[in-house]
């Protein structure tokens, strides 16, 4: 995509993600480049403050005998995401009004 993501679209991203089951920081990633062109050293500091922000936990879980890094997201991360949802279905709705050219009127 040639839209660039900022940190409220990362966030929705990674907490919507998260919202639907645990999810470690690759796998966070894979879904995140489907939209995005971002670096995985992109991610992980959005995954920290996310988590300095008390919107996602961490818990480590052993996988082929290394541990891997989930995170889940908290009931004020779920909070968080909803806001963040609504805010950017407003924002895509008043974006698809003017790119549609309804409600212009002269």
């Amino acid at each position: 995509m040639i839209f660039p993501m900022n940190a409220p679209m990362f966030d929705l991203l990674v907490l919507a993600i998260a919202a639907k089951e645990d999810a470690y920081g690759y796998q966070i990633s894979q879904v995140v480049k489907t939209v995005a062109s971002t670096k995985d050293s992109t991610l992980y500091p959005v995954l920290k403050r996310l988590q300095e922000q008390g919107f996602l936990s961490v818990y480590d879980q052993p996988f082929q005998g290394r541990n891997r890094r989930y995170y889940r997201i908290t009931d004020s991360g779920r909070e968080h995401y909803k806001m963040l949802a609504q805010e950017w279905s407003a924002y895509k709705a008043s974006v698809d009004e003017i790119v549609k050219g309804e409600g212009q009127n002269e």
